[in-house]
């Protein structure tokens, strides 16, 4: 391999690796077990774990990079539609009227480990904010 193919790969596991961990640090502000992160992101227990780590690097296939990227615009959505972090964070586990959550938290339905799960708690929140992008 090539030194520029080898630093072309290594950005990107390291770009993977601060996406990860900004999902991560949001989803325990948001109250989230380590078992809930891990089926929300499809990460393993040692790729949570290295994930607080900021000096490793991760390996992330396109599935977990998309569930990342849900994950941060979720929470971007919620800042475009809240001012304080009491409803920022805590959106995700309180009870959620809507239909589609039936009174459940949104943070307990993206648990269940499905993408669709958790693109449409993403398009849910995301119809929130309106036209305030």
């Amino acid at each position: 391999m090539s030194t520029a193919a080898s630093t072309t790969s290594n950005s990107g596991k390291d770009k993977g690796a601060v996406a990860l961990r900004a999902a991560v640090n949001i989803m325990e502000k948001w109250q989230a077990t380590s078992k809930q992160i891990e089926n929300v992101l499809r990460i393993s227990r040692s790729t949570y774990v290295r994930s607080k780590d900021e000096h490793r690097s991760v390996s992330l296939d396109g599935d977990q990079l998309e569930r990342i990227s849900l994950v941060l615009n979720i929470h971007a959505s919620l800042r475009t539609i809240f001012d304080n972090p009491e409803n920022v964070y805590g959106f995700p586990s309180m009870p959620n009227g809507n239909e589609f959550f039936d009174g459940r938290p949104p943070l307990d339905i993206m648990a269940g480990g499905s993408f669709i799960q958790l693109y449409e708690t993403f398009r849910r929140v995301d119809v929130l904010r309106g036209a305030q992008w």
